[in-house]
């Protein structure tokens, strides 16, 4: 059950501090997304400032996320990761800080920062792995790094449900927020044993030559349109899941927690696995398989706010977000993976900067439409089953994408092995 963890015996110590940084960070990243909603909503802010604020902490990863994809071409990253893994935790404790006295300037202010700071590690770790470890260690790289998140869901769900039974008065939301805040510096340890002379393929260049062909941007754009409109359809449920859980099936922030963490163990499970599934399928049947049913979970997840009344509607709910949860996470190190391969070495910084870009940007936008969809009165429901549609829509474009990597390959034009 366990043997594909060989995949990763090999991956170097340098290699693994920085993940294990990233999962500091992501220890940080994965509690504000399940906590803050709430702890906003305890604090009188409703469905409409929550959704605002939301929008705000991904706007700071959406303005610097280009200047950040750019700055780091031909540069060693190290000093990146040691930014963030300060940053992020500092940024979360004023953040928290400012929502305690209710200061609402410079709450935007903290969370604009917050995901500046996030940039720093987000943008690149994956450059980071594909420079300084060799072809065939890439997808266990990528997989092991985009785990992190899972991991820090883990820790957190299984912490914040004992906290909660231990005394939910006590470590109520502002507290644990500070708890996991405190516990992000832990990532800076982890920076201080990485000893690596960084490979930097990127030579200085001519203005000329720096500049990228049509050709280059034709490939760009194309490899990240379905990454576009998934990232536009999560915004719109993802941050509110857990608003979702409480507000629909009354649900705790101790027991949602828990089930978030069990999630969380399954979206490990699934992601580790990734290296093995794609070498005995391949991308063309592994993405969108798991992407699709990832898709009907979430259509069943959101039809059970239809029938909440009933108490099997919660059970159905946690299924389906503990099945929607591995499946649609186990194709993100794949869809990487091709994407990064798809554009070529040169176009890998600046094709990272601008995912994180579309992630945040759709996240800003999807975040605003919430805003007006909740003061228009719409239902959780009616939000997560536009979500499902546009997913079912960005399946449909990583197919067509797959099948033209497989003639650019058959044509020799993929540079990377696989």
């Amino acid at each position: 059950m366990f043997s594909f963890l060989k995949e990763y015996k090999n991956l170097s110590p340098a290699i693994l501090n920085v993940i294990i940084a990233e999962f500091f960070v992501q220890l940080v990243n994965c509690t504000f997304m399940l906590i803050l909603p709430l702890y906003l909503d305890r604090k009188g802010y409703n469905n409409e400032e929550i959704a605002l604020f939301i929008t705000v902490r991904f706007l700071g990863v959406f303005i610097l996320a280009l200047p950040v994809g750019n700055l780091i071409k031909g540069k060693v990253l190290k000093p990146f990761f040691y930014l963030s893994a300060i940053l992020v935790p500092l940024f979360g404790l004023t953040t928290i800080i400012f929502i305690s006295f209710k200061l609402t300037s410079l709450i935007y202010a903290s969370l604009l920062l917050w995901g500046a700071s996030f940039t720093l590690m987000q943008i690149p770790i994956t450059p980071y792995i594909l420079r300084n470890s060799p072809n065939q260690e890439h997808t266990a790289g990528i997989a092991l790094s985009y785990s992190t998140w899972s991991f820090a869901g883990i820790i957190s769900g299984v912490l914040i449900s004992i906290l909660d039974k231990i005394n939910p008065t006590f470590f109520n939301e502002e507290c644990i927020l500070i708890i996991f805040s405190i516990l992000g510096f832990g990532g800076i340890y982890f920076m201080t044993k990485v000893k690596l002379v960084e490979i930097i393929d990127d030579k200085r260049e001519n203005p000329k030559q720096k500049k990228l062909h049509k050709a280059d941007w034709f490939l760009i754009i194309k490899g990240l349109i379905p990454t576009l409109i998934i990232a536009t359809g999560a915004g719109l449920t993802i941050p509110f899941i857990s608003l979702f859980f409480d507000k629909v099936h009354h649900f705790g922030k101790g027991d949602f927690s828990f089930v978030s963490a069990i999630a969380a163990v399954l979206v490990v499970w699934g992601a580790l696995k990734v290296p093995s599934i794609k070498r005995n399928i391949g991308y063309k049947i592994a993405i969108p398989t798991t992407q699709s049913l990832a898709v009907i979970s979430l259509v069943a997840l959101a039809t059970t706010q239809l029938y909440s009344q009933y108490s099997i509607a919660l059970y159905i709910a946690i299924v389906c977000y503990l099945l929607r949860q591995p499946l649609m996470n186990m194709a993100g190190p794949m869809t990487s993976e091709l994407v990064m391969n798809y554009v070529g070495k040169k176009n890998q910084e600046i094709t990272s900067a601008l995912t994180a870009a579309i992630w945040s940007g759709s996240w800003v936008i999807s975040g605003y439409f919430v805003k007006i969809m909740f003061s228009q009165k719409y239902e959780f429901v009616n939000i997560f089953l536009i979500t499902s549609a546009m997913y079912a829509f960005g399946v449909l474009m990583y197919y067509f994408l797959i099948l033209d990597y497989g003639k650019r390959q058959k044509q020799g034009l993929i540079e990377t092995q696989e």
